[in-house]
């Protein structure tokens, strides 16, 4: 994965990949708060938040953790799929980890399509909430800005409110069934 930073988008992005392999390593094997804030720090503080049309000249593109390594910038979705990865990465089970596509209020209470991680000690649970926006991790109830439309990871897809998946999400969500693609062809 680090030759092929530094082949496609160059030292600075070796130099990244480097730093989260050596993310991987230092959380390997720590509790699971320590590894949620370690690694949504991590990409909080590395990585520039810009919409997908000055990052990849396209309205909406999920990119993997590399290309959005190797960028150094990406968009909500971008840093919730980087996170996730990176959490199952260190053993932090699928089932804990869900992508959660939200309504967020902003300045004036207009409302904004946005994506966030949510991590759930059990599927019922409250999550607790990594954006890359309110960088501090809390839980869902301390969010009142972000309204839940639906969730998803590898292994299924919630409306929101419920506990039992729907549906498949590679065959409901094109864009994450092609970012997940990519990750394969890039050894993720």
């Amino acid at each position: 994965m680090q030759q092929l930073a530094r082949e496609r988008y160059g030292p600075t992005a070796e130099e990244t990949v480097i730093a989260w392999r050596r993310l991987l390593a230092e959380q390997r094997g720590q509790p699971v708060e320590q590894q949620l804030a370690a690694v949504n720090t991590f990409f909080n503080r590395r990585i520039l938040y810009e919409l997908d049309p000055v990052v990849w000249n396209q309205n909406d593109y999920w990119a993997t953790p590399m290309e959005f390594m190797g960028r150094a910038a990406g968009d909500c979705e971008d840093f919730a799929i980087a996170k996730y990865m990176t959490l199952l990465e260190l053993g932090v089970p699928n089932e804990r980890l869900r992508m959660i596509y939200v309504r967020a209020r902003t300045a004036g209470a207009k409302t904004e399509a946005h994506m966030v991680l949510g991590y759930y000690e059990n599927p019922s649970d409250e999550p607790l909430i990594l954006d890359n926006l309110v960088t501090s991790i809390r839980p869902a109830s301390r969010r009142p800005d972000l309204t839940p439309v639906f969730s998803f990871n590898s292994q299924g897809l919630w409306v929101a409110g419920q506990s039992q998946s729907s549906a498949d999400p590679t065959a409901r969500l094109s864009r994450w069934r092609e970012v997940l693609d990519r990750m394969k062809q890039e050894g993720l």
